[in-house]
């Protein structure tokens, strides 16, 4: 996982991880190895996000969601068949873009915050997952303060009542369906989070494994 260039280099405008999660669904947002970075302009906030979000993985990611969704019969109104799929993959598609750029990029930058995710990277098991998980209520401003994660909780509340409201079934745009979309997303990002704060640790696992494998006689 790199560390970004600095903010003035031109050959990388919009400063981010090149790594996957994986090795496959984008993770540019998660820096290792470096207590406080320049802030981010609004603009590379939104091409650091329109990167993850339109990056080619992106495209069977919600496919296999849409799939999922179609298996167990969820959102029925969207009936089933390919017109059902291709509902629901454009649902998902919409619902998890809708919230990453309201989380990341929108609030981001009118709350001047870093959407960007600092490694812990250091002590016991509990200790980092603990921070992977309170990262949800905490980030960073752009000045580098601890402050209260207002893009994240109140992106993530704004994208949901967005995306029930505005494509879901109609049966379905409730306040109680709109809290449970809120809940889903805030979980899932949670889920998001320890795995960004556990995966450098399991690439370089792998990797040292691999290395020794091919230096075997």
């Amino acid at each position: 996982m790199q560390v970004p260039p600095p903010k003035n280099d031109p050959n990388q405008p919009t400063p981010g991880s090149r790594d996957r999660l994986f090795y496959a669904l984008p993770n540019f947002l998660t820096i290792e190895n470096a207590n406080q970075l320049p802030p981010l302009t609004a603009g590379q906030k939104f091409k650091l996000q329109a990167r993850s979000q339109f990056d080619y993985v992106e495209i069977p990611w919600y496919g296999i969601l849409a799939g999922f969704s179609q298996a167990r019969k969820s959102s029925p109104g969207f009936g089933q068949g390919a017109a059902g799929y291709g509902k629901r993959y454009a649902s998902e598609w919409g619902d998890g873009s809708i919230e990453n750029f309201m989380t990341a990029a929108v609030f981001t930058s009118v709350l001047r915050q870093d959407p960007r995710y600092y490694q812990s990277g250091k002590g016991s098991f509990w200790h980092r997952f603990g921070y992977a998980l309170s990262r949800n209520v905490v980030t960073r401003s752009d000045s580098g303060q601890q402050v209260f994660n207002a893009s994240q909780v109140f992106g993530s509340a704004v994208a949901a009542a967005i995306s029930t409201y505005g494509y879901h079934p109609r049966d379905e745009r409730t306040l109680r369906n709109a809290a449970s979309v809120w809940g889903t997303q805030l979980g899932l990002d949670t889920f998001t989070l320890s795995l960004k704060e556990f995966w450098p640790d399991i690439h370089r696992r792998f990797s040292r494994k691999k290395q020794g494998q091919n230096s075997s006689p």
